[in-house]
């Protein structure tokens, strides 16, 4: 027992006297790593938008890792913080920090992604299906809609870069170092010392708002696109988002997302194809271009509706941390950044423009129902497969944050644990799944109107978590090191965010109520 005091007594006195560069080596996010590379290829990126949530637990795994190294004669180096912060320097010349292994064991092997493979994730986060509706959002903007366009992409690469940079802390030796993990352990960082927890709990609601919110919007897209590329078939609809969501309905059985992973990059791939294909009809029909159709008045009741739908077209905010924090060169992350989003704002902007001059006025809320009936059918239904395809990714993260959350907190979880013995689902918690994907068919068929859903979700949570929260979580965090100029941009990005999600969420809240009114009386 002497012997055994005497070793934790040195093991504590060593790791105090460590510095603080060897805290580098204390934790690497391994939430990144759960969820693995290949679910990144969604063109939504939503695979990691579980991450915040799911840290905690990694936390937790982390301190008993700690307290089993002490007990083990102090193998792990390190400081080991209870708090479970990781700390690397930003040029990415420090020391490696290790990873654990489910065991508990160190694995320095841990794969990194390079600058453009991170920049793969983020296009496909930018440039995913929900592009289709951006011609609808010319229509009823013009070109300030093409402006809006342009602004948006500039002020989620600004807000992408001073979220990152939220994660950074000046040590004693004036180095950037990391001490922050997630968009969740920001939020808490700003509500600290009085509210520790409250920042978090509004980025989760938000995400899993965005993340319900995507799943109707791929079963409307799904109904929609399969009633329009079938006309003469006597089926509605909302039918076709039935029959879409009795082939969703397995995704409640789901306990990881590997064998939905391996189809995402071809997906991806596929989108692009399409993107080609739309722009290439349109540009065959370059000489019957209606030019005199783009004018620079607005449409007042509905082009608050198509900033929420640029908007949400760029969200990508929510697992910036953790694709930054597993770059092999995290210095290369603001020019990843520049490169993603003036691709992203070029290929938008181009494909937005000669699709509405196109149809013009007829131009639809998805623009490949505007094809000839010749070819709507096949793209269209290359579009549902994919859509079908994507919808598990957005599902499997709203469970696994919703679980977490409210039956898995370890002890602090508003309800009993969903899982069983062996890690067996419980046949309640099954029942909740199947309960969430009946919610978005109910939400799909009484509300079955793209452009409003997308809208009303750019504006609620997309605003909020890319316009309104990082600027606000910048001044808090960085007043001390912000030049004046870049307090100018935070107060204007977050003054402009916030006027633009009110009015979206307004007049997208009086669209739905009057979509709903309508399909209760139908």
């Amino acid at each position: 027992m002497a012997h055994l005091i005497r070793h934790k007594l040195t093991n504590k006195l060593t790791n105090a006297a460590h510095t603080v560069s060897n805290k580098s080596q204390a934790k690497v996010s391994g939430v990144f790593a759960r969820l693995g590379f290949q679910a990144a290829t969604d063109e939504e990126g939503l695979g990691f938008a579980e991450c915040d949530d799911l840290d905690y637990d990694y936390r937790q795994g982390m301190q008993m890792d700690v307290l089993q190294g002490d007990e083990d004669g102090g193998q792990m180096e390190g400081e080991g913080e209870m708090e479970g912060d990781s700390h690397y320097q930003r040029d990415g010349t420090g020391p490696r920090p290790p990873a654990l292994k489910a065991g508990g064991s160190l694995d320095e092997d841990k794969p990194k992604i390079t600058s453009w493979e991170a920049g793969w994730n983020v296009t496909n986060a930018i440039q995913g299906m929900f592009v289709l509706g951006l011609p609808y959002a010319i229509l009823h903007g013009g070109y300030l809609g093409l402006f809006l366009i342009i602004f948006a992409a500039v002020v989620c690469c600004y807000t992408g870069k001073i979220l990152i940079a939220c994660l950074y802390e000046e040590n004693e030796d004036g180095i950037l170092v990391r001490v922050r993990d997630s968009y969740v352990d920001i939020a808490n960082a700003c509500c600290a010392p009085r509210f520790p927890s409250l920042g978090g709990h509004i980025v989760n609601v938000a995400q899993i708002i965005e993340l319900v919110m995507t799943c109707i919007l791929y079963v409307v897209v799904s109904g929609n696109l399969m009633y329009n590329s079938f006309p003469g078939f006597p089926v509605s609809q909302k039918a076709w988002s039935v029959v879409a969501t009795a082939a969703l309905l397995p995704c409640a059985f789901l306990k990881n997302l590997k064998a939905v992973s391996k189809f995402s990059l071809l997906c991806t791939l596929a989108h692009f194809i399409i993107n080609i294909l739309v722009i290439a009809y349109c540009l065959s029909r370059a000489r019957d271009w209606a030019w005199e159709k783009v004018k620079f008045y607005i449409d007042v009741k509905k082009f608050p509706i198509s900033i929420g739908i640029i908007v949400f077209s760029y969200t990508s905010q929510i697992f910036l941390p953790s694709l930054e924090g597993n770059m092999q060169k995290p210095s290369e992350f603001h020019c990843m950044m520049d490169w993603t989003h003036i691709a992203a704002c070029v290929l938008k902007g181009l494909f937005a423009l000669v699709a509405y001059l196109t149809w013009a006025d007829a131009t639809k809320e998805v623009i490949t129902d505007n094809l000839p009936s010749t070819i709507r059918a096949v793209v269209n239904l290359f579009l549902v497969s994919k859509a079908l395809l994507s919808y598990p990714l957005p599902f499997f993260a709203a469970v696994e944050v919703l679980e977490k959350s409210f039956f898995q907190d370890g002890g602090r979880a508003i309800f009993p644990d969903c899982y069983g013995p062996g890690g067996r689902l419980k046949s309640w918690g099954l029942g909740l799944r199947v309960a969430l994907v009946v919610f978005t068919l109910l939400m799909a068929i009484f509300v079955p109107h793209f452009a409003l859903l997308m809208g009303l979700t750019g504006s609620l949570t997309g605003a909020g978590l890319c316009f309104l929260l990082p600027s606000l979580f910048h001044l808090k965090l960085q007043w001390r090191n912000l030049l004046w100029h870049h307090v100018f941009f935070d107060v204007a990005i977050f003054v402009i965010g916030g006027i633009c999600a009110i009015s979206g969420f307004i007049h997208s809240i009086e669209g739905l109520i009057e979509a709903f009114r309508y399909n209760i009386h139908d």
